[in-house]
């Protein structure tokens, strides 16, 4: 059983949800950003939702961007970025660790190649933002040679059949987004995916968790209320550690909103 089925087997038995946060790996520095990814897993983190620096993240919001460009600007390395996740994976070694990354940082070599280093790293899922279901077919055989799950985005204006598509093809989790644009901290949820998540589950895709805008724990409570097996957070966390704010005391905050 993978560390994913394993963890929401776990929590559905008490009827909670997952709290995953997202960073980016190398931000500010190698040593910087392995203290605050410690600091997430030891603060109760259910599972991590990392990044991997890159020139142009056009899935991200203005404070994720920030953050790959301050690791970017340190010099930061491929090869200490995976250093760092196997750091973590050894230090935590029943977390679950994904990747949410771009296709240009996976296809600019053979797939296969980054998929053997993020295995040897220790990662357990990884999500291509800019790669839909229906082009994925050889990244994703590649990922499962290398025993790393594929995640596939399911987006606010999937119909059924593309949906059907995710439930098939992902493994690990599926990632809804709360609304259309780029990530970013919100006040509220803007939109209403329950019946999306109904959908998903209907069709057997891996547990739905949602992500963009998550940043409260009411916005915690309402991605359970709408059937979420879990949240990303990721702009909120972001801009905390980059501001040197109490990380610990939000996760801390965030997860007691998942029980």
């Amino acid at each position: 059983m993978s560390r994913y089925a394993r963890l929401f087997e776990r929590l559905a038995a008490k009827r909670e949800a997952a709290f995953i946060p997202f960073v980016m790996v190398g931000d500010p520095d190698p040593a910087g950003s392995l203290a605050v990814i410690r600091t997430l897993a030891l603060a109760g983190a259910d599972a991590l939702e990392l990044g991997l620096p890159f020139s142009d993240p056009v899935a991200d919001g203005p404070v994720i961007q920030a953050a790959a460009t301050r690791a970017l600007d340190a010099g930061v390395t491929r090869r200490q970025c995976w250093e760092i996740i196997a750091a973590v994976r050894a230090e935590f070694p029943d977390l679950p660790v994904g990747l949410l990354v771009y296709a240009n940082l996976v296809c600019h070599r053979e797939p296969a190649a980054f998929y053997a280093d993020a295995a040897r790293a220790g990662v357990d899922s990884v999500l291509v933002a800019d790669l839909p279901v229906l082009e994925a077919g050889p990244v994703a055989a590649a990922a499962r040679a290398h025993g790393v799950a594929p995640v596939f985005i399911a987006p606010p204006n999937a119909d059924a059949d593309r949906l059907r598509a995710i439930a098939e093809a992902g493994e690990g989790y599926t990632y809804v987004t709360s609304r259309e644009g780029v990530t970013g901290a919100d006040s509220m949820l803007r939109r209403d995916q329950s019946a999306l998540i109904a959908q998903l589950v209907e069709f057997g895709a891996p547990p739905p968790v949602l992500g963009f805008g998550i940043s409260t724990p009411d916005q915690v409570r309402a991605a359970r209320a709408m059937g979420a097996a879990g949240v990303i957070s990721g702009s909120a966390v972001v801009r905390l550690a980059a501001e040197g704010g109490d990380l610990a005391g939000f996760v801390r905050e965030m997860k007691e909103a998942t029980y």
